[in-house]
């Protein structure tokens, strides 16, 4: 079995799932109860804490956990809007973003505030220029992704946190879920960002459990309001044995970091390498800086993507159309879609997707029964 679907989701690491177990079995009090062991709950929670924030350069009371990405992200963008609402109602972000920013924005259009989304170019790109062009006297927020979780861009946050030191008042937040462990730390962690959005089963920890980073100094209003944990900010208990296991497995991600980033690109260009010189390939990833090591994606002219998602998994490699949370809807990529791709090939685009544990002989595999499926199809076309 190859799996190349990592952008969807990743297998919990077995030392993070041993962390899980042991701490549900052991130390499974309330953090906020006051006896002891609730004490001994709340010590594991503050030291999973200083370990992310250690391990990512920050402040502990600059972490606050949530259930995931979907969660910081509608938390930032929704949590800016009630904060500065006297300030401003306008926004802006890209034509890029997922699901989780876009829908947020759009909820938040409905209540009167204004949103500015930047286009971009055919590499799915924004412009720096567009940015400052749009930035009015009443932007609260500006919320751009660090890697784009369908076709793998880059996007210039850095040179966008050059542009948002001359505006100060302005909430800058990166939607990092698919940035995390790939050698982009210290662009995601720039000295101007103010909010940035983790989600741990993207680097091996367990399901709905993340994290946001939010700047000493910068408020945002709580969404999930209660008994008032994580300072007031995210109430609710906290989820101890996955927090405890999110900050193993960002230890594990981050060890060997370098080794892992150029062992995902290598795997990438073997199979780039490969199916870029067919005919009939659409290429929307590249091998080149301005994209990210461990995602590919790319179409076959003729070809639906779920059609061919369902021939690899026929031979037993797994790999999505674009994203996951769109696969089954079997809707035409947004971020392609931005691209001005033409729909025919938009829809018959697929995504592959890479982990530190894929190989070369993987990509091998990958590449034969590439060949055979592009000759079926080709067949198919003909008739």
């Amino acid at each position: 079995m190859i799996y190349f679907d990592n952008s969807a989701t990743t297998k919990v690491a077995p030392e993070v799932l041993q962390t899980y177990q042991t701490v549900s079995e052991k130390i499974w009090g309330n953090p906020s109860s006051l006896h002891n062991m609730g004490e001994l709950a709340f010590n594991l929670l503050e030291q999973s804490r200083k370990q992310i924030a250690d391990l990512l350069n920050v402040k502990p009371h600059e972490i606050f956990f949530t259930s995931g990405g979907t969660e910081g992200d509608n938390w930032v963008v929704k949590g800016t809007a009630i904060e500065k609402r006297a300030f401003g109602k306008h926004l802006i972000t890209t034509a890029v973003e997922h699901p989780a920013i876009t829908n947020s924005m759009e909820q938040l259009k409905q209540l009167g505030y204004e949103i500015t989304y930047l286009p971009v170019d055919k590499e799915g790109r924004i412009s720096i220029q567009d940015l400052k062009d749009a930035i009015r006297p009443d932007t609260i927020l500006v919320s751009i992704m660090a890697v784009n979780n369908e076709i793998g861009t880059l996007q210039p946050i850095q040179e966008a946190a050059e542009v948002l030191k001359k505006y100060p008042k302005i909430h800058f937040h990166i939607d990092a879920v698919q940035g995390i462990g790939k050698g982009l730390q210290s662009q995601i962690f720039n000295d101007r960002v103010d909010f940035i959005t983790f989600s741990g089963h993207k680097f091996h920890a367990p399901r709905g459990i993340g994290f946001i980073y939010a700047r000493e100094g910068r408020r945002i209003a709580p969404l999930m309001t209660g008994g008032g944990q994580e300072k007031n900010q995210r109430s609710g208990t906290e989820n101890l044995p996955a927090i405890a296991g999110m900050a193993k497995a960002l230890r594990l991600l981050l060890q060997d970091e370098k080794k892992n980033v150029q062992q995902q690109q290598t795997v990438k260009e073997a199979i780039y390498d490969h199916v870029s010189k067919f005919e009939n390939v659409t290429m929307f990833s590249h091998r080149n800086d301005g994209f990210a090591p461990h995602i590919l994606c790319f179409a076959i002219k003729g070809v639906r993507g779920e059609t061919v998602v369902h021939a690899f998994e026929k031979n037993n490699i797994f790999i999505s159309t674009t994203s996951a949370c769109s696969s089954k809807k079997q809707v035409e990529s947004s971020t392609l879609a931005a691209m001005k791709t033409p729909e025919d090939i938009a829809t018959s685009a697929i995504r592959v997707s890479l982990d530190a544990d894929n190989t070369v002989v993987e990509a091998q595999e990958f590449n034969r029964v590439f060949d055979k499926l592009y000759a079926e199809f080709s067949k198919l076309n003909k008739g």
